[in-house]
C-alpha cells in the first residue's frame, strides 16, 4: 500500500475517537518493528523521521526502507517529517515521497512562525502533502523551568485559533506541559488548557513528548480530542536495554543480526502496546 497522508489517518481517528501513533525511526530495525507491530495490531501508523535521523541515515535510505515496508503490508502507513525546522528539510522530504511534513517554528517569534508555516502549507497543498505546525515550546527533560517560564512555554488557546486560521495547517502540535525525553516525576499536564484549545481550534491536535506519560493521562488526552501522539524515547530505550542485555549475556556473539533481533522484538512490543493504549488497534 502506498503512503497515505496524516490528514487521511487523523480524519478517521477523530471520527472514531482514537489517536494515531507516530513512532520515530532511525534505521531498518526500528522501521520493521513499527510496521510489524502495526500489522499485528491491525492499526494505522505514522512513521516519523526527524532531521537528526535524516542526517544520521540519509533521507533517501529512510524513505526507501519505509516505502518497501508500506508496499508490503495492507494497513495505512504515513511517512512523516517530524520537527522539520527549515524549508530545506521540508523540500527534501517531499522530494523523497513523504506524505506528511511538520514544520516546527515554535522557537521563532510568533510572526516568523506564522510566515514559515504558511509557506510550508502552500507547498504542501501543491504537492498533496499534509502539514503539521507547532505553537508553544516543549522544554527538554534537562531544562530547569520555573512556573512562570513553564506557563510562557505553553500554547495559548486564543493564539492557537489565530495561528491555525492564518496558516491553514492540517494539524497543530500543542504544549500543555509535555516535554521531550523522560519526565522527572509524574508529568503535570494542563488538561483544562487542552480542552480550551480543542474548543477554539478547528484542526487536528497533536501531543508530542508522550514517552513516559502515564496511561491514564494518555486516555484523558485522547478523550479530550488529541488525534496524533508521538513516541520516540520509549522505543529508543527498549532498543538500548535489549541490546545491552543480549551483549552482557552473550559476550562472544558478534553477529549483528543476533544482537539486534531482541531489540526488534522489544521495540515491536512497545509500539504494539501504545497502539492498544491510543485506541488505534483494530481500526484498519
Amino acid at each position: 500500500m502506498a503512503f497515505v497522508t496524516n490528514t487521511e489517518l487523523l480524519a478517521k481517528a477523530e471520527k472514531e475517537g482514537y489517536a494515531a501513533g507516530a513512532f520515530n525511526t532511525n534505521n531498518l530495525e526500528i522501521t520493521l518493528s513499527i510496521v510489524e507491530a502495526a500489522v499485528a495490531e491491525r492499526s494505522p501508523v505514522i512513521i516519523a523521521v526527524s532531521p537528526g535521523a535524516m542526517e544520521y541515515a540519509g533521507v533517501a535510505y529512510l524513505a526507501a526502507i519505509a516505502k518497501v515496508a508500506s508496499e508490503s503490508v495492507d494497513i495505512p502507513v504515513s511517512l512523516h517529517l517530524d520537527h522539520g525546522t527549515s524549508m530545506e528539510h521540508v523540500e527534501a522530504c517531499i522530494e523523497h515521497g513523504f506524505s506528511s511534513v511538520m514544520i516546527d517554528g515554535s522557537k521563532l517569534p510568533y510572526e516568523e512562525n506564522v510566515s514559515l508555516t504558511r509557506q510550508v502549507v502552500e507547498l504542501g497543498r501543491k504537492k498533496g502533502v499534509s502539514v503539521e505546525g507547532e505553537l508553544g515550546r516543549l522544554v527538554g527533560v534537562e531544562d530547569s523551568v520555573s512556573v512562570s517560564e513553564r506557563e510562557a512555554s505553553m500554547t495559548d488557546p486564543t493564539q492557537a485559533a489565530e495561528f491555525v486560521e492564518r496558516t491553514g495547517v492540517d494539524a497543530l502540535a500543542v504544549a500543555i506541559g509535555n516535554v521531550h525525553g523522560w519526565y522527572k516525576g509524574r508529568p503535570d499536564l494542563d488538561f483544562d488548557r487542552l480542552r480550551e484549545i480543542k474548543s477554539k481550534v478547528g484542526t487536528f491536535l497533536v501531543l508530542h513528548g508522550a514517552s513516559g506519560i502515564p496511561d491514564d493521562m494518555i486516555r484523558e488526552a485522547c478523550s479530550i480530542g488529541v488525534d496524533k501522539i508521538n513516541i520516540d524515547t520509549e522505543v529508543r530505550d527498549a532498543f538500548r536495554q535489549a541490546v545491552a542485555r543480549f551483549v552482557s549475556e552473550n559476550p562472544d556473539v558478534i553477529d549483528p543480526r543476533k544482537i539486534l533481533m531482541p531489540a526488534r522484538d522489544a521495540m515491536r512490543e512497545v509500539v504494539a502496546r501504545k497502539m492498544r493504549l491510543f485506541g488505534s488497534a483494530g481500526k484498519t
